[in-house]
């Protein structure tokens, strides 16, 4: 990923997107071509040196049964935003400013480890859905569905544990342009109720 100095996320800020990271693109690259898979996944950072993310296919899903060529990759997308130039202070000075987008990613490399062990996938089951389940009023578990329906359901899906070997992660919030125009940009998008995004251009450190 081509990455600028300014741009580069620091290690907290991985870390940051990696936890907080809900889907991502499995991509793999196989004797019959690439392959890329949506996924909903979640960070282990206990397993190996660097983390691992998991996640599920369905058994009809080709691309579990086709060993990847070197390395996988899942890219992680955290949040993204329009720019307008309407928002720099320098457009008022010289007019020469242009669109661009702002956007949060990181590109994570590994292992790929297929899992067919029933116990392995209900455990990854049950913590990826207590993670999106945990703060509702009546949060779903799966002990609410039948024993014999969920064993159905797991027979039905193979388990994906991406072991990370290296993450590339770049955070373009405005970093290379001056501090007026870093707070126009915030200023604008908080207008327009992107507040994440928002605080994130106000918190990154300028060119």
């Amino acid at each position: 990923m081509y990455v600028p100095r300014h741009f580069a996320a620091g290690e907290a800020q991985t870390r940051e997107l990696l936890d907080r990271c809900e889907t991502a693109d499995l991509i793999t690259a196989t004797p019959e071509g690439p392959l890329a898979t949506f996924l909903p996944v979640i960070h282990a950072p206990d397993v190996g040196e660097r983390g691992a993310l998991l996640a599920h296919v369905a058994r009809n899903n080709e691309q579990w049964r086709r060993p990847a060529l070197g390395e996988a990759l899942a890219i992680l997308r955290g949040p993204d935003a329009y720019v307008s130039p309407t928002w720099y202070a320098s457009k008022a000075e010289h007019g020469r400013v242009v669109p661009t987008w702002n956007y949060v990613t990181a590109h994570v490399y590994g292992r790929l480890v297929v899992h067919e062990d029933a116990d392995w996938l209900a455990s990854m089951v049950r913590r990826l859905t207590e993670r999106h389940e945990s703060g509702r009023a009546r949060p779903w578990s799966v002990d609410d569905a039948p024993p014999a329906f969920v064993a159905g359901q797991l027979r039905a899906i193979v388990g994906l544990e991406l072991v990370i070997t290296r993450v590339e992660a770049k955070a373009k919030l405005s970093q290379n342009r001056p501090a007026a125009d870093r707070e126009g940009v915030a200023a604008g998008l908080a207008a327009e109720g992107d507040a994440e995004m928002a605080a994130a251009v106000r918190t990154a450190r300028g060119a």
